[in-house]
C-alpha cells in the first residue's frame, strides 16, 4: 500500500491537466534533457491549425519553442529562432525563413497558422503579420503527434541538442485545429480565447527534467497596429 501511495504521488508532481492561465514555465539553464511534453485533446490529423505563444529569453543563439513531430518524421512542425532577426517554421521537413523585426528582451507573443488547402503559413509577432509563404500543399500532420516545448525533437519524443535548447519563461500557449482570423490573433494577445487542441486554460502536460512552474510576474507586451501597450499579471 506504501508503494502504491508513492507512486500515486510521483505521478501527480510531473504529470498535471490544470489552468496555468496565470503561470509560466521556466526552463532555467541549456540542457539536453528538460522539456514538456503537451497532450493535445482530441488527437486527430490535422489539415490546418494555429499555435501560439509567449516566450522570453536572452538567448542569443538558435533555439526551438514548439516541436510536433510524428512517425518517421522529426520536424514534422516547429517554431524556432535565430536572434535577433529570424524565425524558422517548418511543417512536413521543409523550413521556411521569416526575417522578423529584431527582438528585444520583452515578452514575445508568436502565432503561427498553416492551412493545407492552400499550403500558406502566415506569421505574428506581437501582432504584425509577415510576408505569408507557403510549404507543403495537400499535406495532412498525421495522428498521434508528439508536441514538446523548449527542445527541437530529432526523433520521435527525444533526442535533443543542448544547443538547441530554449532558456527563460514560456507561457499562454493554445493550439487550434483552424486558422485565425487578424481579430482572433487579437483577442488571443489579450487572453479572451483559448485553444480547443491544446488551452493554456487546461492544459495537459508532463515536465521532464529541470522545467519549473511559477507565478506570471512579469509584463508582456501586446502589439496592436500603431500602439504597444503593456499589462501586467
Amino acid at each position: 500500500m506504501k508503494r502504491y501511495v508513492l507512486c500515486l504521488v510521483f505521478f501527480a508532481a510531473y504529470a498535471a491537466q490544470e489552468d496555468l492561465i496565470n503561470k509560466v514555465f521556466l526552463f532555467p539553464k541549456e540542457t539536453a534533457t528538460a522539456h514538456v511534453i503537451l497532450k493535445p485533446e482530441p488527437s486527430k490529423p490535422l489539415g490546418k491549425f494555429t499555435v501560439c505563444l509567449r516566450s522570453y529569453t536572452e538567448l542569443t543563439r538558435e533555439h526551438y519553442l514548439f516541436s510536433l513531430a510524428t512517425a518517421g518524421k522529426d520536424n514534422t512542425f516547429y517554431i524556432g529562432l535565430i536572434p535577433p532577426n529570424l524565425c524558422i517554421i517548418s511543417i512536413n521537413q521543409e523550413d521556411k525563413h521569416f526575417k522578423v523585426d529584431a527582438e528585444v528582451l520583452d515578452w514575445k507573443h508568436t502565432c503561427v497558422s498553416w492551412d493545407s488547402d492552400s499550403g500558406v503559413i502566415q506569421l505574428w509577432v506581437n501582432g504584425k503579420v509577415y510576408l505569408r509563404k507557403v510549404s507543403n500543399k495537400g499535406f495532412t500532420i498525421p495522428s498521434p503527434a508528439s508536441i514538446i516545448l523548449g527542445q527541437e525533437q530529432d526523433s520521435y519524443g527525444g533526442h535533443f541538442d543542448a544547443g538547441q535548447s530554449f532558456v527563460g519563461e514560456m507561457c499562454d500557449v493554445h493550439m487550434w485545429d483552424y486558422e485565425l482570423t487578424p481579430e482572433d490573433i487579437k483577442n488571443v494577445q489579450a487572453n479572451d480565447k483559448h485553444g480547443n487542441v491544446l488551452s493554456w486554460k487546461s492544459l495537459s502536460y508532463e515536465i521532464k527534467g529541470d522545467v519549473l512552474v511559477l507565478p506570471k510576474l512579469q509584463c508582456k507586451s501586446l502589439g496592436y497596429t500603431a500602439s504597444l501597450y503593456s499589462l501586467c499579471y
